[in-house]
Order: C-alpha cells, then structure tokens, then sequence
C-alpha cells in the first residue's frame, strides 16, 4: 500500500509503498475511511519546535482517524471485523501519526484501549471529525470550561473546533457570542446558536463573560480574552497559532482570572460528541478531499482556505 509521509520539517509529504501492518496481540487493523488533517499537521510539516513529537521518519501523518476494523490480533474479544471504529489519539497505546503511522495511509494498527464504536447514524466523516476536533472542543467547554446553562461565553475562532464548541455551549444552555475576523463564517455561527458574533472578543463591552474559550491561539487573542473576562472569569486556550502571547498581570490579578491550558480530551469526550451526533443536535460543517489531494489540502489548510474541518476520505 502507499502511504502520504512525513519526512522531514520544511518538505512536502512524499508518497511512499509501505507494508500493510497486520495485527499483534491486543491490536486492531483499521482500514481508515476517513481521517482529519488538522492545523497540528501543518505544524509538524513546518515548524521545528514539532520534530521531537514525531518519534521517526518516515511517517504518516493524521491522527483523527474513523473506520472498519480488517485484521484482529491474539486476545482480543471486544472487538470484531467489520466493526466501525474510530481510534482516540489520548489514550496509551499511543497516537497515530505521532508514535505510529496515522490516517495519510490507507491502513493503521493500534491497540484496542484507544477503539470507540461509532454509532450507525454517524457517517466516518463526521466519525473522524469527533476523534480531535470535537474531543478538543468537548473537552475544552464542558471538561475545562465547566460552562454551564445561563454562562456568557465567549467562542474565539470558528473554524473547526471553534464551530463544535460554539455549538456544545449552546446546547449546555449559554449565552455564545462568537468572535471571528472572517466575516464569510459570520452566518454559520448564528446557525450553530451564537447570539452576535463580532471579529474581536473586546467589541462585547456590555457582555459580562464567564468563559472565554480561545480556539485560534494567535497570542493577542490570549492576550484579549485574559482582558476581557468577567471577574473570576475563566479563560481555556485551546489553539496554537502562536506559540508565546503577552500576559497582563494587572488583569489576571486584579479580576482573579483563571486562566488554562486545554489539550485533547478522553474516549468519553469523543463518546459525548457521537451521541450529540447521533441525535442531530451537532454536524459539524466539514471540507472533503481524496486521498490523492492530500499534499495539496494540507496546504489550503495552511493558508487558511479551508472551511471547517478538512477531511480525507477513502
């Protein structure tokens, strides 16, 4: 099989022939249906800082993963051919792309403590979506945030995470105002339940925030939000535009801001998304490509010509 890799910072994915894997004990094929590229790729592929993540190289990347199990290793009785999975990226066995090969081949192996069974009325695209983005999300507004009904929240960045955390705090009950500079996304957060959207989180003086969930990290939006919280408001970061943003210690003190770090989530923040999935109440808006475009998405991705989640289906 071929298999898009990661070969060094700085270089284009190349196509590259791979063995197909083959189940150990305790471990899964997965013949990958569908799986996320996300903003996480692009900065393995460009950024140093990232290179010790990637335990080797050559590797595929893409570590938001949903298909059809193919192979079955010794031990294993909870999970069966065929059945339809998607593989949490948190868990001790370890992340595809990260410590194994991902989602940019056709196929991957991985333990059986990382498998969630997706639901019938959940297609894989939005089966591999829920994997990172909206374990992400999930995590960041319920497990981090503790929103709760009749919570002001601010949603910084709607793209795709930001629209499944405006989404989840609507549903919780909040009151989301969405702060989002690309005027085009501006009707898709009404549609997901925000109240107003603006392209700052400081053009809402008259709103009191209980949480501010930055979901762009681009430093002055951290920088933003620490300002523009209520007192003993709370502040979760979320993403990674910027590495380093500026801290107003005067803010954080004098409003007794809380501010935290949110990375990933648990089986239970991807099983919480796939029931909100199951019902309808949350289908996040995403971008589809073929395997073959895939060098080619992770570009648009990079610059930002991408709407919502960007997925590669097989």
């Amino acid at each position: 099989m071929k298999s898009w890799k990661f070969v060094d910072t700085g270089k284009p994915l190349e196509l590259i022939e791979t063995p197909e894997p083959t189940a150990g004990p305790g471990e899964v094929v997965v013949d990958v249906k569908a799986a996320g590229i996300c903003h996480t790729d692009v900065g393995i592929m460009t950024d140093p800082g990232w290179r010790n993540n990637v335990v080797r190289v050559p590797l595929a990347l893409g570590h938001e993963n949903a298909g059809v199990i193919s192979d079955v290793g010794e031990g294993v009785t909870d999970f069966a051919l065929g059945d339809r999975v998607a593989v949490c990226p948190t868990t001790s066995a370890g992340c595809p792309g990260f410590t194994t090969d991902g989602g940019f081949g056709p196929k991957i192996v991985i333990g059986t403590e990382a498998l969630v069974r997706i639901p019938d009325e959940v297609d894989f695209v939005n089966g591999a979506a829920a994997t990172d983005a909206g374990m992400t999300s999930h995590s960041a507004v319920v497990t981090n945030g503790k929103v709760k009904k009749g919570d002001n929240v601010g949603i910084i960045g709607i793209g795709g995470l930001g629209q499944i955390g405006a989404r989840v705090a609507h549903l919780l009950g909040a009151n989301v105002y969405v702060a989002e500079i690309k005027e085009d996304v501006w009707p898709l957060a009404k549609e997901l339940g925000a109240v107003e959207v603006k392209k700052s989180i400081t053009e809402f003086p008259d709103v009191k925030f209980d949480v501010i969930v930055d979901f762009a990290g681009f430093g002055q939006t951290t920088t933003d939000a620490i300002n523009t919280v209520g007192q003993g408001g709370r502040v979760v970061l979320v993403g990674m535009g910027k590495l380093e943003f500026t801290v107003s210690t005067m803010a954080m003190i004098l409003h007794s801001v809380t501010l935290v770090g949110s990375n990933g989530g648990t089986k239970k923040d991807i099983e919480g998304v796939y029931e909100l999935m199951r019902t309808g109440d949350l289908d996040p808006v995403t971008t589809t490509v073929g395997f073959d475009e895939l060098p080619e998405a992770v570009k648009r991705l990079e610059d930002g010509d991408v709407k919502g989640r960007l997925i590669v289906t097989y």
